[in-house]
């Protein structure tokens, strides 16, 4: 079983060498790094390399949860999708280690909480549009035109005093989304008949 680590740090000016060690120390036979790289985007050179070397049997180890990833909810999301492949993580600082029972429970309870987070900010989020809703505001982008501004696009198209594209820069929108917005005129207008 191989123990394959990770260490990012966030700005070029900090330095990878305790986590290297840390990682060394544990077993570790390659560490995989990013520097100067958000743990908020995990779209990450260092990561997609080590995401791809780790095989069934080995072991994806970390200093601490922060240095792979600051969102709990994604960070559950990666460690569960190793466990389906079938690779171990185990994070050091917090002694998170997924191949022991102890390790597999707290894991269980941090998914937990991060599940109980997503469904507090979707009640929020609901009451919160709800409560502004009743207060008179609209929820959502503002229309690309106003029923004013559609009637005269119409007028003008039907009439062939000018092109979508015209309409569409006097706008400061895409003809496409011109187009998109007559349509759904149209088919309201059908709908309703």
């Amino acid at each position: 079983m191989r123990q394959v680590g990770y260490a990012r740090v966030s700005t070029t000016d900090q330095n990878l060498d305790l986590q290297q060690i840390a990682l060394r120390a544990a077993g570790c036979v390659r560490i995989y790094t990013d520097e100067g790289i958000s743990g908020a985007n995990f779209e990450r050179p260092g990561l997609a390399a080590v995401l791809d070397e780790l095989r069934p049997g080995d072991t994806f180890v970390v200093w601490r949860l922060d240095r792979l990833g600051r969102s709990l909810v994604d960070l559950i999301k990666l460690i569960s999708e190793l466990g389906e492949r079938r690779i171990e993580f185990r994070s050091l600082s917090e002694a998170i280690d997924t191949s022991s029972s102890g390790g597999r429970l707290l894991f269980h309870l941090l998914a937990a909480m991060a599940e109980f987070e997503r469904s507090l900010i979707s009640e929020r989020t609901r009451a919160g549009m709800a409560a502004a809703r009743a207060r008179g505001r609209q929820i959502g982008r503002r229309p690309a035109l106003t029923g004013e501004q559609r009637r005269e696009a119409r007028l003008a198209l039907a009439n062939g005093s000018a092109s979508v594209e015209t309409i569409a820069e006097k706008h400061g929108i895409h003809p496409r989304t011109l187009l998109r917005v007559l349509k759904v005129d149209v088919a309201g207008q059908e709908a309703a008949r």
